[in-house]
Parts: structure tokens; C-alpha cells; sequence
């Protein structure tokens, strides 16, 4: 997606369609086609990486757009009630106790993004030391950071099998 999609999106919201550039027509298209996507889905699965103590550009660009269409920037929760589940890994560790603890800016934004702005029915499934193993300052890690995997791959499985049963009973006729 082009770095100038939030921006003309965000003018082409606020001009009327007849006024609106041909850039701002097609970040509008964008948006709204991100928008309905979102708004369709039964259940919701984000997974995001912490990326230098944040979150990604690709996860915040592909948020700002979203959220530029009127129905996802609106109070009111548009998501509200529908099962998802944000997963997120760490290559350090930034939990309590941990030298790096609060380092961690992408897991706090990503859930005011969707339980607070959008409301669904959301579960975490994180882990940490994924990188132990990959970079020889953190091997003495690599059993901690194997427990914690198995950890959540098994609450990743659990979830996983919870929004493929939302997605099963959505789709059955009544």
C-alpha cells in the first residue's frame, strides 16, 4: 500500500465525492474495501510481531487507513461481540521483572485499537524469546524460550479452534 493512502484517504473522507481527486477516489476505494473486509469477517485473527518496541509500519498503516472510513472511526465498538484473537511475539522479553519491561509499545496499542475502538471479544495468545536460539545474546534462553512456544501454541491452538467454530456456526443455515 503506498505511504500516501492514509493521507488522501483521510482528505477524500472529508471532501465531497463530486470534489474529490482521482488519488483521493482510489484511497477512498481502499479504505472502504479494507473497512469492508473487517466488517464482514465473523471473527478477526491479528498477528504482530513487536518490531523495534512497537508495531510494525505495515500493521499501523493497514490501522490508520482502516480506520479512516466513518464506520470503523465512529464511537460505538463495530466489531462488538465478535471473537478475535491478537497474537503477538516478542524476540526478547519484556514481561514483569524483565530489564526491557514496558519496552513493549505494539501489545497496549494494538488492544485500544480493537477491544476499546472497535469491541470484539478479544484474546491474546503472546510469547516471548522468539528470537533465542537466532541471536547468541539470548541462548542461554533457549529451554525458556522453548517452554514459553509451547505455551502458546497450545493456547494459539485453543483459540484457533474457538474462531474456527464461530466461522463454522456462521455458516450453517438455520
Amino acid at each position: 500500500m503506498p505511504a500516501t493512502t492514509w493521507s488522501l484517504a483521510v482528505g477524500g473522507f472529508a471532501t465531497a465525492e463530486d470534489d474529490r481527486r482521482d488519488a483521493q477516489r482510489g484511497a477512498v476505494a481502499v479504505a472502504r474495501g479494507l473497512a469492508d473486509e473487517l466488517l464482514a469477517a465473523d471473527s478477526l485473527l491479528v498477528a504482530v510481531p513487536l518490531y523495534n518496541f512497537g508495531v510494525s509500519e505495515h500493521v499501523k498503516t493497514w490501522v490508520d487507513v482502516v480506520i479512516t472510513d466513518p464506520r470503523l472511526a465512529a464511537a460505538g465498538q463495530p466489531l462488538a461481540g465478535r471473537p478475535a484473537v491478537l497474537v503477538v511475539v516478542r524476540g526478547g522479553a519484556y514481561g514483569p521483572g524483565t530489564p526491557r519491561e514496558g519496552w513493549d509499545r505494539a501489545t497496549g496499542w494494538m488492544r485500544r485499537i480493537l477491544e476499546d475502538a472497535w469491541g470484539p471479544d478479544l484474546r491474546i495468545v503472546d510469547t516471548e524469546f522468539t528470537l533465542a536460539g537466532q541471536n547468541p545474546a539470548l541462548d542461554q534462553f533457549i529451554e525458556t524460550a522453548a517452554e514459553m512456544r509451547a505455551a502458546a501454541e497450545l493456547l494459539a491452538a485453543e483459540q484457533g479452534s474457538h474462531l474456527a467454530g464461530v466461522g463454522a456456526r456462521a455458516a450453517q443455515p438455520e
